[in-house]
């Protein structure tokens, strides 16, 4: 169960190599969360996984591929047979490049088939354990990018656009059986997927992403941005008409 100061005792990274994922787990590391890695074997999780166990962590490792689609519920119910999960984060995800995106087939699916359909596949497991325990947070990693979808990476864009509207509407649908859907919305993140690219203007890091989880959990909200600066960019950009919005630098 998560205690009273919003720390949960069971912690599963679905997509546990990510930065962000071990950023949240080690922010939690004062109240010792048993920590379950989901991802793929290999040299990044045997790394990812050290590293928390650095931290004072005990950490278990799963097999986990975002594209199998038909194995996520049997990796979330074996995690669940162990322990009830308190807290899963949904970490996983492709950036792609833009252009690629909507100019190769396989490109744009991969891409499809990761940020949407495969979060839509462990968010209804997911789902399905909550129900039944009657309580547990489900954290989406989800974008800034998905409130309005720009010409520069509408792939991309649209992908986390779905993947966003989706677990909002789960986080409404498991309110009556004591679950919380927290949808966190960063704007350009320093890791590994955006290293090379030129920072965006209120850019952030992985802990800061990261603080601003654990705070959302302890609080029970359903949305956060990070920074909280960019919910008011966003709103007024949501209201530029197309034209001018085409053109402005973004």
């Amino acid at each position: 169960m998560i205690d009273a100061l919003g720390r949960p005792q069971s912690l599963l990274l679905l997509g546990g190599t990510s930065e962000i994922a071990l950023a949240v787990a080690r922010a939690w590391a004062d109240a010792r969360p048993v920590v379950t890695l989901a991802a793929r074997p290999g040299e990044r999780r045997d790394a990812a996984a050290a590293d928390l166990r650095a931290a004072g962590l005990e950490v278990h490792e799963v097999d986990f591929e975002a594209e199998d689609t038909a194995s996520h519920p049997g990796v979330i119910e074996a995690v669940a047979a162990e322990r009830d999960i308190d807290v899963a984060l949904v970490a996983f995800g492709v950036l792609g490049d833009e252009e690629q995106a909507w100019t190769d087939h396989d490109a744009a699916v991969h891409l499809a088939q990761v940020n949407y359909t495969a979060a839509v596949s462990v968010g209804v497991a997911l789902g399905a354990v909550v129900r039944r325990q009657g309580h547990g947070s489900i954290v989406a990693l989800s974008s800034v990018a998905g409130e309005r979808v720009r010409r520069s990476n509408f792939v991309y864009g649209s992908s986390k656009a779905g993947m966003d509207g989706f677990y909002l509407g789960l986080g409404e649908a498991l309110r009556e059986y004591g679950g919380n859907v927290l949808v966190v919305r960063p704007g350009f993140v320093h890791t590994r997927m955006t290293e090379g690219r030129d920072p965006a203007p209120l850019s952030v890091t992985a802990e800061q992403v990261a603080d601003a989880v654990v705070r959302g959990v302890a609080d029970r909200s359903d949305l956060v941005w990070v920074p909280t600066l960019l919910r008011g960019v966003m709103s007024g950009l949501r209201h530029v008409p197309r034209p001018v919005f085409r053109r402005l630098p973004l």
